[in-house]
């Protein structure tokens, strides 16, 4: 069979080579169209997401053609950040169920439940997901795919950032067909080679079919040409069907909102995409200061003749008058010496610089679609999540429009990763659909647990929550427990005789005399 094996790899590698699948970029492929300017777009916002900017070039005092690194404020991380950070978190609940308004029956769901509670552990899925929503909001988008590992028979996760996922076929329901890039370097001969493996996820009328090419590359810059699997890959095929599948098993994330970049593309934008320019004005201006800075260093001009220095009467060779480490003096002739020392040192537009950047950072807010005071470069502390929640503002609005594309997200997450195990013989239950999947997003948006409670306190005492709801929120208890809580509570209040409750009640308003 090792013979027969080998005559079969070497007819397959003289196809490889005569059919001479060489591809300069990935839109060569003949499966895959995407506009090059969307891929532009996606390589310059990573780009900057990293602060990789070229050098400023500059002309000196002399006229020599100097370069120096670009200061920047990278806003495009920071405001995908902070939008990441109240958006979702590891406090995040997922769960399985067909038990309506919490009734005491029992959850026809509870092995799928239990299943995706594994997977998502062991992939550590909600500490994942809450790094990658940042480059996520940053780059404009996300894909995730669930893979069955052959060896310990875990279903594990692939991530994949923008750059490295292409449509192939999109509806208004979304992406249905995708290709994911990966690539690896590997040393030969001291020399680095890229492979770069290209996996389509495509239907085949109800069959769901994934195909790997393999393709390989000296320069960083091209894809390659392709090779076969086993050149990197051993156990790897070429081809694979699944049966039985609703959806695709990639899931692909992308902010809130439409893409008037490029309208014809579903792929998702970058939360500044829209705000280019003002980024570009906020570190052009941040730059010249801090190079206003660099260049304000005190200078002083003095005569010549003071820094002139002569041997001593015993022939002895001459000394420094200044410290050498010094940089301050600089060496003038001051014409007739009445004025022998000249402070030229030019004064820093410190609050110029600070008032210009502040007036670009409130434009890069209401780019964004965020609150007043979000951002600032004076040093004043930025609001914090409760603060956001409780006054219902612009940020918090913004953050539920993203909020619902990330909870479809990872609704489909569950569904295609009960799917796969349950194609694989891992799982054996019923597969639930998109409303009996729960995630709750509560607690991704408030810092501590007085925060909480304050917040949810708010909403009892208008009436918009029971009691034993916010019990259960807060203190992260059962209902049975909430229930016999709030019982033990009110038994308490009813065993006070009249003056009690009414010095309570006090109490409660004003607080205890000391």
């Amino acid at each position: 069979m090792q013979i027969i094996d080998r005559i079969k790899n070497l007819f397959k590698r003289g196809g490889y080579a005569l059919s001479g699948q060489t591809l300069k970029t990935i839109n060569d492929h003949p499966k895959i169209n995407i506009d090059p300017k969307e891929l532009a777009r996606i390589d310059l916002n990573l780009k900057q997401y990293e602060g990789d900017y070229p050098q400023v070039e500059y002309i000196n005092s002399h006229g020599h053609l100097k370069k120096r690194d670009y200061m920047t404020l990278n806003m495009r991380k920071l405001s995908a950040e902070v939008l990441a950070g109240l958006v979702f978190n590891e406090q995040c609940e997922i769960y399985v169920s067909d038990v309506k308004d919490e009734e005491k029956k029992e959850n026809s769901y509870k092995s799928a439940h239990d299943f995706i509670e594994h997977v998502f552990e062991h992939n550590k899925f909600k500490k994942n997901l809450a790094d990658y929503l940042e480059p996520t909001f940053a780059l404009g988008g996300l894909n995730v795919r669930p893979y069955v590992d052959s060896k310990s028979g875990e279903i594990e996760f692939s991530w994949a950032l923008a750059n490295a996922f292409f449509p192939l076929r999109s509806n208004s329901n979304g992406i249905s067909e995708g290709v994911i890039k990966s690539v690896t370097t590997k040393v030969e001969r001291n020399k680095t080679i890229y492979y770069t493996l290209l996996e389509f996820h495509e239907w085949e009328d109800d069959l769901y079919v994934i195909t790997n090419e393999l393709y390989k590359s000296d320069n960083k810059g091209e894809v390659g040409k392709r090779v076969p699997l086993d050149e990197l890959y051993e156990n790897l095929q070429e081809r694979t069907e699944i049966k039985n599948l609703s959806r695709p098993l990639f899931n692909y994330v992308k902010p809130s909102g439409f893409n008037n970049i490029c309208p014809l593309s579903p792929l998702g934008l970058g939360i500044a995409d829209n705000a280019t320019s003002t980024l570009k004005k906020i570190n052009d201006t941040y730059d010249q200061f801090w190079w206003e800075v660099k260049m304000g260093q005190r200078t002083v001009f003095v005569s010549d003749s003071m820094l002139n220095t002569l041997p001593d009467e015993a022939g002895n060779p001459p000394k420094q008058v200044f410290d050498p480490d010094v940089n301050v003096y600089k060496s003038a002739h001051m014409g007739d010496g009445k004025e022998p020392v000249k402070d030229v040192t030019s004064d820093i537009r410190t609050e110029q610089y600070i008032s210009a950047i502040n007036q670009s950072l409130r434009t890069l807010e209401m780019e964004l679609k965020l609150s007043v005071g979000t951002f600032s470069f004076d040093g004043r502390s930025m609001k914090t999540a409760t603060e956001i929640v409780s006054e219902n503002d612009l940020t918090y609005r913004t953050r539920n429009d993203h909020v619902y594309e990330v909870e479809q997200f990872i609704k489909g997450l569950v569904v295609s990763v009960l799917e796969l195990a349950k194609a694989y013989g891992l799982f054996s239950g019923e597969i639930p659909t998109f409303e009996h999947i729960g995630v709750d997003f509560d607690d991704g948006v408030f810092q501590d647990r007085s925060a909480l409670l304050k917040f949810y306190g708010q909403a009892k005492t208008y009436g918009f929550i029971p009691t034993v709801e916010v019990i259960q929120r807060v203190f992260k208890v059962p209902k049975d427990t909430a229930e016999q809580w709030l019982q033990e509570i009110q038994a308490e209040q009813l065993g006070m005789d009249p003056s009690q409750l009414d010095n309570k009640a006090s109490n409660n308003l004003f607080g205890d005399e000391e």
